[in-house]
């Protein structure tokens, strides 16, 4: 009776311990996908979930989840502020995305519970899928009255084609886009903080808009600061102060970076960007920064401060020694597009997202992509070997 029980212990423990291991297993990555058509904005960025196995795209005011194998799980509508770029926290299991309300000054980092978007059409408002934090260190950025006059010039789009030069918003924010969990600048290891980088005009009048700027949060008491979304009384709950403000000397972009992504196998973080329009700036369409690279105060070219004829300073970030290099400035980066999508998988592998528009409507498709570093092809498709082989 004994030796029946203890087998039959025995079995259940190897059942179990399968289980666990099966449970903890990457699951095999899609070659491509196809992420839907929408009547909405243009994909922003993805997220994935590995374990999961689940992809998550932005398309500005619709969020929808696909699994591993195409099928459409569900989708999140319910707001008309600017969602952007995305990640995915294993911690948590929650999605991460920039959220903006320009006309409300009002920016957010939106903190969605994906586990429970399990059908198409779930509205934010209806379940307490979707929370925010209020970000006032954008919002003090993005409001400043730069240059004295006591009248806050908004978001007037005057100021910011590229011809006419805005007299306001501190390093020429425009709010945010890009975010991405990886370790404090200067570590490739510790605590995963969140990183957000500030959308920048693209207005080549200035010369104080030329810095990518990078805020990084310690997300552990954010549930305590997380509200529910009512665009109706936007509210202001949120950390008093970032954990860290960083600034990378590009040239100017338009729109600042729309995907950040770091990638733990290259201890890297990577910025895509839409083309700058300064001539005398290479404007290539991705950067990187490598996580040991230390944060040093420097001058921060450009950007006059107050009172005085000296340049501000800032904790500057110096681009990794990788990629292209223009002579002339000494900034390095890749032409390639990273703009819609950019996404580490592991393994030296990538997904990056092709935005289009069919028919009305916006899609996307996805590539597995991987990286070769090579300075005129950083990416090449990947293959069903590059997937065995890893």
């Amino acid at each position: 009776m004994k030796s029946r029980l203890c087998q039959l212990l025995l079995a259940g423990a190897l059942v179990a311990s399968a289980l666990s291991v099966s449970a903890n297993e990457l699951r095999p990555l899609p070659l491509t996908q196809h992420g839907g058509s929408w009547d909405s904005g243009h994909v922003q960025g993805i997220a994935v979930d590995r374990r999961g196995g689940h992809i998550y795209y932005s398309f500005t005011h619709l969020l929808a989840k696909y699994d591993f194998d195409g099928k459409l799980v569900g989708t999140l509508t319910g707001w008309t502020g600017h969602l952007g770029d995305l990640d995915f926290n294993a911690t948590d299991g929650k999605v991460y995305g920039s959220l903006e309300y320009k006309k409300d000054e009002a920016f957010y980092i939106a903190v969605i519970d994906v586990a429970r978007i399990d059908r198409v059409g779930i509205n934010a408002n209806d379940m307490d899928v979707l929370r925010t934090v209020y970000l006032p260190e954008v919002t003090a950025d993005y409001t400043a009255d730069v240059n004295g006059d006591g009248s806050f010039d908004g978001d007037d789009g005057r100021y910011h084609d590229n011809v006419a030069a805005s007299p306001d918003h501190r390093y020429g924010c425009s709010g945010i886009d890009g975010v991405s969990f990886g370790p404090q600048f200067g570590s490739s290891d510790g605590p995963q903080l969140l990183t957000v980088a500030y959308g920048i005009y693209g207005n080549t009048a200035r010369s104080d808009n030329d810095h990518q700027v990078l805020l990084q949060y310690d997300i552990t008491d954010w549930s305590r600061l997380a509200r529910p979304l009512v665009e109706s009384a936007p509210h202001h709950s949120g950390p008093d102060m970032a954990h860290g403000k960083y600034f990378v000397r590009t040239g100017n972009t338009s729109y600042g970076v729309q995907n950040l992504a770091y990638d733990a196998d290259q201890q890297r973080w990577f910025m895509g960007v839409y083309q700058g329009r300064k001539t005398h700036f290479p404007n290539y369409l991705m950067f990187a920064v490598d996580a040991h690279a230390a944060p040093v105060r420097a001058d921060l070219v450009g950007v006059h401060a107050q009172g005085s004829g000296r340049w501000e300073q800032g904790q500057l970030l110096p681009l990794a020694d990788a990629g292209l290099k223009d002579e002339a400035t000494g900034i390095r980066g890749w032409n390639q597009k990273a703009d819609v999508g950019l996404q580490p998988v592991g393994d030296g592998l990538f997904y990056l997202a092709e935005n289009f528009r069919k028919e009305g409507k916006q899609s996307a498709t996805l590539q597995l992509m991987r990286w070769t570093g090579d300075a005129e092809q950083p990416f090449v498709a990947a293959t069903a070997q590059d997937q065995a082989s890893r």
